[in-house]
């Protein structure tokens, strides 16, 4: 998938200068059909409403592709590139949107990213500090995953659960030990920090490929863990 949209002749139309991975498929723990392909590309820019219309073309011509659906990619330019906050034209879950491009996501592509195309992430990216990535993953465990918790209703999806306890070991990990870790990774730490058994080695045969086995009230047990586990990693380091 990742080859032809490469070969897109859209894609080359729009001239990019650079094409990187990153999460899971640059990180070395990709599972084809599971995992996203997450991606970025830098255009000279501006982006404009043209611009636009040729993305909006180029992944529509993608879409009878094997694992389309799986296929993020969000365009920025080099005279954009610096503000975190700034929200960038994204394609993912098979539709267009605006959204910005984390520290998170900015520190993987300057530790692991995979260059598919041009420039490497360090010419055309500023690198992120520690202190700013250490803000960014406190920040993301108040005020967007913790807020989320009281709604009971969310965590009857598994994606939620799976999301919700993976980004939180690796926000322990990133904030504890000053390193980016992959799900595989989160997976082993997480009952180290007290998370539940069950709903964690439910996450790892679903990501894996193995038999599943129903988990009742996973999302119940889920809330229950990482309720005081937020509060408390707040606490420590926010």
């Amino acid at each position: 998938m990742v080859e032809r949209f490469l070969d897109e002749h859209e894609l080359q139309e729009l001239g990019p200068r650079a094409v990187w991975a990153h999460g899971s498929l640059a990180g070395g723990d990709y599972q084809e059909g599971r995992s996203d392909l997450d991606l970025i590309t830098v255009l000279d820019g501006p982006v404009t409403v043209r611009t636009v219309w040729r993305v909006a073309r180029l992944h529509a011509r993608l879409r009878a592709e094997p694992l389309t659906a799986k296929l993020h990619c969000t365009y920025m330019t080099p005279a954009t590139a610096a503000d975190a906050e700034r929200k960038h034209l994204t394609w993912a879950h098979e539709r267009l949107f605006r959204r910005t491009v984390t520290p998170v996501t900015r520190r993987e592509l300057h530790t692991f990213g995979l260059v598919l195309h041009g420039e490497p992430p360090g010419s055309l990216l500023p690198p992120v500090s520690d202190i700013e990535l250490d803000a960014f993953v406190v920040r993301d465990q108040k005020e967007f995953w913790r807020p989320t918790l009281d709604k009971a209703h969310l965590w009857t999806q598994d994606v939620r659960v799976d999301l919700g306890l993976l980004t939180f070991a690796r926000a322990t990990a990133t904030l504890r030990d000053g390193r980016l870790i992959s799900k595989r990774e989160a997976l082993d730490l997480l009952p180290t920090l007290g998370a539940p058994v069950e709903v964690v080695e439910d996450i790892r045969r679903r990501r894996y490929g193995q038999q599943v086995r129903e988990v009742p009230h996973r999302g119940e047990l889920t809330r229950l863990f990482l309720g005081p586990a937020i509060d408390a990693l707040v606490r420590t380091y926010g």
